[in-house]
């Protein structure tokens, strides 16, 4: 049986930028990068329910800059609405070793998957997958891991092409979050930006080495390099931890409806099926 374990190391640099910049810089790329072909128009939902200690170690961990740490989380790849139990999403551990960023997940339906992780109980897998799912069956039952925080937002995403294969540039808009209706399927929860609507996080994501030309441009348009986590904005902006409170009710800022024109262009390319596995 094949392994449904996917696992991947690379280097992470995130800014903070205006919506209206990130556009700009989003079609600047275009010219060296192509569309994500998992990536429909006007890009696709991310939705992250992050799991944590009751005194929020994981949070901690990331404020205090330890040098290894780690989440557990699960993850829906496209729209909420109609989500089930046979919804495929990813169970992810997502480390920080130094520098590196470190995934490791495995794609399960939703239903097994809160098995896993609520019910604690040890699922179906092969044999290539054993290790991991006792490890995150390890953690939950070890740091008594609960669900603490939902995040959400809408992801447009460039690949590389040619020489910079391994290059990947997102950009996230709508960043919201919760703290309660952890089950992704309900059907009107309340959700808060978690970073103010008109921003968006650009992340690079490279192997090994960012190629000159990004730094260029990073460097031409003034930007500045950030330490933003979703989940422990997610925590703040809910008051669960004592660092600032900020939060924009999602109600009051409806999403634009997205246009073919708003997206870069890209090389011409076979059309592929958007699937929940995308980065």
């Amino acid at each position: 049986m094949a392994s449904r374990l996917h696992a991947f190391n690379r280097f992470e640099l995130k800014y903070l930028v205006p919506v209206e910049e990130a556009a700009e810089i989003r079609d600047e790329l275009a010219e060296r990068m192509d569309r994500d072909l998992n990536s429909p128009v006007g890009g696709y939902g991310v939705w992250s329910l992050y799991y944590d200690t009751p005194q929020l170690r994981f949070y901690w961990e990331k404020i205090e800059g330890l040098k290894f740490r780690r989440k557990l989380r699960i993850r829906h790849y496209g729209n909420l609405d109609g989500v089930t139990d046979e919804s495929p999403v990813c169970v992810e551990i997502k480390q920080r070793v130094n520098r590196v960023t470190q995934k490791r997940r495995i794609t399960l339906p939703y239903g097994t998957a809160r098995q896993l992780c609520d019910g604690r109980h040890l699922v179906e897998h092969s044999p290539h997958e054993r290790a991991f799912i006792h490890e995150v069956l390890e953690l939950v039952v070890r740091l008594n891991l609960q669900p603490t925080a939902i995040t959400g937002y809408q992801r447009e995403a460039l690949v590389g092409r040619d020489a910079d294969t391994g290059l990947r540039v997102t950009f996230d808009r709508r960043i919201r979050g919760r703290d309660r209706d952890f089950h992704f399927g309900i059907a009107t929860p309340e959700n808060r930006f978690t970073i103010p609507p008109h921003m968006s996080v650009m992340e690079i994501k490279v192997n090994e080495r960012t190629p000159h030309w990004i730094t260029d441009l990073a460097a031409r348009r003034n930007l500045n390099l950030i330490r933003v986590s979703k989940y422990v904005q997610s925590v703040e902006a809910f008051g669960l931890a004592p660092r600032s409170v900020f939060h924009l009710n999602e109600a009051d800022y409806p999403p634009p409806t997205p246009t073919e024109q708003s997206l870069p262009q890209q090389r011409s390319a076979p059309e592929a099926p958007w699937k929940a596995g995308a980065q």
